[in-house]
């Protein structure tokens, strides 16, 4: 089973209650889940659940609740905090049900108060459910001591979804439960693979929870919400600088990709044009920054000019219009490996050479005719041959490829994802190059997998948003409008 980092899971958590799952019902499942593992485990003990304030801590109330009716069982929960404090909705329900039920419960924000309190060493068993997977910087108080004392208790201790303290992505951890049991969530978490997790962890099982196919099988909300935004302290060029390299056959394609990638939150966007065109790039928007090169259409030429705009720009974004002349052909082939970051689309397909140079990423945003052009055979039409086609194409080629259809199928080789946001009137020309500039922006400062996958869904929702005001008469300017009501 493929492990995923806490990001992901957060992402996936999202993109349920986007499909309609409600994070109050993943709670139910996941506490009456820990309470059933308990009931299978264990008869005739007491169980005291540590709680924190936030959906970890729900868990547990959700867990305590159904253990409360086994008559076999002597359940307390201690909360670290005032319930009045509890972090979200769900938690704050639970706990309020909690209390209608045979539990004994205390309110501890006192660290001398935790320190007083004998619960820990009546126990046969504990349940840690103080901060699970969303730990951040130093462990405060009281979480602190009551992480200390759960290791120094000699109950057994069962841990929920991550041992309090550790990092679930692998990283270093300020300090630990030592777990005898940890019950993690829907997948393995990465942290929880690496040689010594056990020593936190123990037996480590994965717990099924109910979360719908679809929620990690396709982009959702939940994907877009997990995309590094601007900072408050940011200074220009912080969230991207995206060079377009495009025009010369058409003067518009190069535009609609530089637009969108201003929409889409980059800092700084230049377009590198043929003279031909340059001036009525500009003409499109004043935003623009456009650099006029040496003729009427890319070619070789250009590269002394253009290595220096690579240089200085986060991300390279080619082949909106170029068009398919010999000479633009050998400059998109010079131009691909002067490149840290490139996303290639449409006319410079026909100079793409892969594998690409060492460390040169790609993003690929072929149509099913560009794919088949560029593997040399015919795309299937078949949903899970397209996708293991584009996976498999993905790995050998190491690049990451967005295949554009009714439904996207966007691959890093290392997995698959599918984006269905969209409608028929997307077909008008020019929505191809927004999503060529979507790209661009977020791959300056997202991992190209990331990058990729969230800009077909934001694109394509852009284009439902656009085709209920405009019907078929939409165009590729009215979907560059609605980008940042997507993002928002």
């Amino acid at each position: 089973m493929r492990a995923i980092t806490s990001s992901q899971m957060k992402a996936i958590d999202a993109n349920c209650k986007y499909l309609g799952l409600l994070p109050l019902q993943l709670m139910e499942n996941a506490g009456s889940a820990i309470a059933w593992e308990i009931m299978k485990r264990f008869e005739r003990v007491s169980v005291l659940f540590v709680a924190g304030r936030g959906n970890n801590g729900g868990d547990a109330f959700v867990a305590a609740r159904h253990l409360a009716s086994i008559s076999d069982f002597e359940i307390r929960v201690i909360i670290l905090g005032q319930s009045s404090k509890i972090k979200t909705e769900e938690s704050r329900r639970n706990f309020r049900i909690l209390k209608h039920s045979d539990v004994e419960i205390k309110e501890i924000a006192d660290t001398s108060e935790l320190l007083e309190c004998d619960w820990f060493n009546c126990a046969d068993i504990i349940v840690d459910a103080i901060l699970g997977t969303g730990i951040k910087g130093s462990i405060r108080e009281p979480e602190s001591t009551a992480i200390d004392l759960l290791n120094s208790s000699s109950a057994y201790v069962i841990a929920v979804d991550i041992p309090s303290g550790f990092d679930p992505d692998g990283g270093v951890a300020d300090k630990s439960v030592r777990a005898n049991l940890t019950l993690t969530f829907h997948r393995m978490k990465s942290g929880l693979t690496l040689h010594d997790a056990k020593t936190y962890a123990g037996e480590i099982k994965v717990i099924d929870i109910g979360v719908c196919e679809d929620a990690e099988k396709f982009v959702g909300m939940g994907n877009i919400q997990m995309l590094k935004r601007r900072r408050i302290d940011s200074h220009k060029g912080h969230s991207g600088r995206v060079l377009i390299i495009g025009g010369g056959a058409y003067s518009g394609a190069p535009a609609l990709a530089a637009l969108a990638a201003l929409r889409t939150g980059a800092d700084i966007v230049t377009v590198a044009a043929p003279k031909s065109v340059a001036g009525t790039v500009a003409s499109f928007s004043p935003n623009l920054i456009v650099r006029s090169l040496s003729s009427g259409f890319l070619c070789p030429d250009d590269l002394p000019q253009l290595s220096g705009l690579i240089g200085s720009h986060d991300v390279v974004v080619i082949g909106m219009g170029i068009g398919r002349s010999e000479e633009t052909r050998a400059a998109v082939a010079e131009i691909l490996p002067l490149c840290r970051k490139v996303v290639v689309d449409a006319d410079a397909f026909y100079g793409l050479v892969l594998p690409p140079a060492d460390g040169c990423e790609i993003i690929i945003t072929p149509h099913a005719g560009e794919f088949a052009q560029i593997r040399g055979r015919e795309t299937p039409a078949e949903m899970d041959e397209r996708a293991d086609v584009v996976l498999k194409f993905s790995v050998e080629n190491h690049v990451v490829t967005l295949l554009k259809g009714p439904v996207d199928v966007i691959s890093d080789g290392k997995k698959v994802q599918f984006n269905r946001t969209g409608n028929a009137g997307m077909t008008v020309g020019g929505t191809g190059d927004v999503l060529a500039g979507i790209v661009g922006a977020l791959f300056a400062v997202n991992q190209a997998m990331d990058a990729a996958s969230c800009s077909a869904f934001i694109n394509g929702a852009a284009g439902e948003l656009a085709f209920g005001e405009h019907g078929f008469g939409l165009l590729a300017t009215d979907v560059i409008d609605r980008i940042t009501e997507v993002m928002k």
